[in-house]
């Protein structure tokens, strides 16, 4: 089953459950994969979709600090809520010693260090960690390791 097809199942259950809240943020979610779809005319993998869900994440964590900032709580517990959601569809986690072994195997392989080497290495790094870690994280990662 396809990370689309496994969204849009859940969304019949979030229908017949009648979870509002769960319902909105799975719809908002199909429609930016219908969006991209349509803009592409292209069918999403689950690459794509895992790309469009970080995305997402990414947004409502920005929002969260907005309106923690202005003082609305209320908007930041909605926020946070649909991320809760939207991370139901995420991989698991790597952790800290798993991205620095692959750190480490990408700086080897790239065959040259220094800041030169930045885009080569995360260019390999990329596709192996996407859903699966912070890249912004991993590229602060690997620009202290070519840096030393």
């Amino acid at each position: 089953m396809t990370l689309k097809a496994r969204i849009t199942d859940d969304m019949k259950t979030a229908m017949r459950a009648r979870e509002a809240a769960r319902l909105s943020t799975i719809r908002l979610l199909l429609a930016a994969i219908k969006q991209r779809e349509v803009d592409e005319r292209i069918e999403l993998s689950d690459t794509d979709v895992l790309t469009i869900i970080d995305k997402m994440i990414k947004q409502r964590r920005e929002s969260i600090a907005q309106f923690d900032a202005g003082g609305r709580p209320e908007l930041s517990a909605a926020e946070r809520a649909e991320i809760v959601v939207l991370q139901q569809y995420m991989p698991q986690q790597l952790s800290e010693a798993e991205i620095d072994r692959l750190i480490e195997t990408a700086i080897a392989g790239a065959g040259t260090t220094g800041p030169a080497a930045m885009g080569k290495i995360m260019g390999v790094l990329k596709p192996q960690l996407a859903g699966r870690a912070d890249l912004t994280q991993v590229a602060a990662r690997v620009k202290l390791r070519l840096a030393s």
